[in-house]
């Protein structure tokens, strides 16, 4: 059966109805862990749609670990049982792109995180990279230039210091959408640039220091006009 796919739905629409077809499929076969699923080819086919269409719904299966592809044999039902699969999916399908404000709350809780482990597992090679970043903020600022991406660099650099490769993961997903939102919202001013300058090196200290709190208490000081802006907009 083909899908009945208007011009007007967008990307995510058509994806969405392709995975509910692959749900569909699943359960109709009653595949079972590690069964494989029809191609990419077959599924366009069948479904009606483009083949490109069908590669990101699979890859956005894949990347909730629900399918598993696998180089040169194809792509296998990941080894969760039937029920937990019907949930997972229902639960992907109710999924809404992320506001600009729930992207920030969850950098913050994250970055409240990865400051503390930081401070415990943070090695010479780590607090190098942390202080390169703040020089190459603090240069920036000097110099009246954008530093979005410079103070998100610093971010990133203090979780690669915990040594938590989940969270670094889910710092690495979230920060290209925070940089876009914002340089568009003009979050970060002159005068807080400036400002978190001082703020940045106070957490680098902190982590160097090795003392887990008192990183945490300051990373929560460098979020507090971030918190200002988030619920006063």
């Amino acid at each position: 059966m083909k899908l009945d796919v208007p011009t007007k739905l967008d990307n995510d629409e058509i994806q969405n109805e392709i995975i509910s077809r692959i749900r569909e499929l699943i359960n109709f076969k009653n595949l079972e862990p590690g069964d494989k699923i029809p191609s990419e080819r077959a599924l366009s086919e069948r479904f009606g749609v483009s083949r490109n269409h069908v590669r990101e719904a699979i890859r956005k299966l894949e990347f909730y670990g629900l399918l598993k592809s696998k180089p040169q044999s194809g792509t296998f039902v990941a080894d969760i049982g039937q029920v937990a699969l019907n949930g997972m999916i229902e639960d992907i399908l109710k999924l809404k792109t992320p506001s600009f404000k729930s992207l920030v709350e969850t950098r913050i809780l994250l970055e409240l995180k990865t400051c503390r482990l930081a401070a415990l597992r943070r090695t010479e090679d780590d607090l190098k990279e942390m202080e390169a970043t703040l020089e190459a903020y603090a240069d920036k600022v000097r110099k009246g230039q954008d530093v979005v991406q410079e103070d998100l660099l610093f971010h990133l650099a203090v979780a690669r210091a915990s040594h938590n490769s989940t969270m670094i993961t889910f710092m690495l997903i979230i920060t290209p959408e925070i940089i876009t939102n914002f340089e568009k919202y003009h979050v970060c001013d002159k005068d807080q640039a400036f400002k978190a300058i001082e703020e940045h090196r106070d957490v680098f200290m902190a982590i160097k220091d090795q003392k887990p709190q008192l990183a945490k208490e300051k990373m929560k000081t460098h979020f507090s006009a971030l918190y200002q802006y988030l619920y006063n907009v």
